[in-house]
């Protein structure tokens, strides 16, 4: 072989491996395999050898080992993370490693609403697919309803140890700025009384009202007469589906506002924080009695003589309606 016919061997291996090179970093940079977006779940202890692996399995990339050797010439040596994650369409391998390392876990929510009661609050977290683990129904009160962020694959005591914190910081934070003079005197107190009015009204502006009327009953030692707290032995706070009987009127339990003076024993739900703030600061109002208006809403009486007479208006409102 002539130098020339050697040297024009060498250029023409130099330019190989120059395009061997570009392809080579194009795979890197280029599309991968995803023709529209979708999620993709790194496992808890996921090392990268095994999610190259899982992507080639679920066909996100065409070959695991590629990507592999591409990620420790080209890609960042920081970590990946793990939980749930959203590939956008055409997404290259550095995109996906990139969003393994660096990108924000799809979060998801719950919603608990205000009123909802435990066993109903249990339902739907043991409800959720994507919630793993067993939990026991929690006790009556001790969470905040509001709508709470989780990952895929997370336990479900975990989401419910939030909600329950959630409920011991707000009664930290609007305990110790409760009026003087009121009803209650612990922070179990007010949760128990602001789950009767969670229950008693849906109108946010009357929260406060009831939780005077109510407040007002405590102090002078008369029955609270609750509707709710009735059903509550009977339910665990569900719907009843009927009417009330006069025989459950009458039972004597610990939760039967009718037969009993004084607040139940527990909390009848978990109460918002609205009803909570009400309870801690309610109406000041000589109100001791209230019922239905017929638009969703309460009217309020201070002594019996003015309720009866409210209630007969209620009374005529149904029979307008048919309903008595």
């Amino acid at each position: 072989m002539t130098r020339r016919a050697g040297l024009i061997g060498a250029a023409a291996a130099a330019v190989l491996l120059a395009v061997a090179a570009v392809v080579f970093a194009a795979g890197w940079w280029g599309s991968a395999e995803l023709d529209e977006e979708r999620s993709f779940v790194v496992p808890n202890g996921s090392t990268l050898t095994a999610v190259a692996g899982k992507l080639e399995e679920e066909g996100v990339i065409s070959d695991a080992d590629a990507f592999l050797l591409r990620a420790k010439i080209f890609g960042g040596s920081d970590p990946i993370k793990a939980g749930e994650f959203l590939l956008p369409a055409g997404a290259s391998p550095a995109t996906i490693l990139d969003t393994f390392q660096h990108g924000e876990v799809i979060r998801r929510f719950v919603t608990i609403p205000e009123g909802l009661p435990s066993i109903m609050l249990w339902e739907r977290l043991m409800a959720e697919p994507l919630l793993t683990g067993q939990i026991p129904v929690p006790e009556e009160g001790s969470v905040l309803p509001e709508s709470y962020d989780f990952e895929r694959g997370e336990t479900r005591a975990a989401v419910l140890a939030r909600m329950q914190k959630a409920m011991k910081d707000t009664l930290a934070e609007l305990w110790p700025k409760r009026a003087p003079d009121i009803a209650v005197s612990t922070p179990r107190e007010a949760v128990i009384l602001a789950s009767i009015v969670e229950k008693e009204t849906g109108v946010p502006r009357e929260r406060r009202m009831v939780a005077g009327l109510y407040s007002n009953r405590v102090k002078q030692g008369m029955m609270l007469q609750a509707d709710p707290t009735i059903i509550y032995p009977i339910t665990k706070g569900k719907p009843l589906g009927r009417r009330i009987r006069q025989s459950e009127i009458q039972a004597v339990n610990d939760y039967n506002t009718y037969s009993m003076v004084g607040l139940p024993k527990g909390p009848i739900t978990n109460p918002g924080r609205a009803s909570i703030a009400a309870v801690l600061n309610p109406a000041k109002t000589e109100a001791l009695y209230m019922v239905a208006d017929g638009t969703g809403g309460h009217v309020f009486a201070s002594t019996l003589q003015e309720h009866n007479a409210n209630v007969a208006k209620w009374f005529a409102i149904r029979r307008a309606r048919g309903e008595m």
